[in-house]
């Protein structure tokens, strides 16, 4: 079927709009980003942004959700044979990268409001419940494996994962400027997963 140009237009303003969105979020977090941040950086009037989003709430709601399936396509396309603590690392490593871009918003612990909007947001609670069943499926076959200590709790490493991304030593790093992108990425995976790891 074929997608009309104007339809293709609404769809391309709204990707823009959720990129801003997820800069915004990362630059200044929840609270402080308003909807005229948004349109000013999309380079739109306001009115034009309602038409896409209603509120500041579903605009945080839409970048997330694109976020964890990012996310989760990320977790597929890894080789099945790579070994669960491996895949951890990986996805460690991959979110730090999009951190490092700029991309990776602050994580909704940090606004009650955002929280208790995005619970009521089927499409943000479908994607993250998969996220969290995939990310607590690797940590006990890692455990299995024998990868990892019994001295922390799953609970205590998955959160973890989520929040490394959003860690402010990553942005304490890039304005010490003596480190590049990969060499930050690979010290806060180690210094992330070394604490984690089963003694040999």
């Amino acid at each position: 079927m074929r997608i009309s140009f104007k339809k293709q237009q609404f769809d391309a303003r709204e990707e823009a709009i959720i990129d801003a969105v997820n800069h915004l979020l990362s630059e200044k977090g929840f609270d402080l980003m308003t909807m005229d941040d948004v349109a000013d950086r999309v380079g739109i009037a306001k009115g034009s942004l309602y038409k896409h989003f209603s509120s500041k709430e579903k605009l945080a709601a839409a970048a997330l959700t694109r976020l964890l399936t990012a996310t989760l396509e990320e977790l597929d396309s890894i080789p099945g044979e790579t070994s669960a603590i491996d895949q951890l690392k990986h996805i460690l490593a991959w979110s730090l990268r999009l951190r490092l871009k700029g991309g990776v918003p602050h994580l909704p612990s940090t606004s009650i409001s955002l929280q208790r909007s995005l619970m009521l947001n089927l499409s943000y609670m479908t994607v993250a419940l998969r996220v969290n069943k995939r990310f607590y499926a690797l940590v006990a076959q890692a455990r299995k494996d024998g990868a990892l200590t019994d001295e922390v709790p799953d609970d205590v490493l998955v959160f973890t994962l989520y929040s490394r991304a959003c860690d402010p030593t990553v942005d304490f790093l890039l304005r010490d400027n003596k480190l590049n992108h990969e060499q930050i990425i690979a010290a806060m995976v180690h210094a992330t997963m070394g604490g984690f790891l089963a003694r040999s």
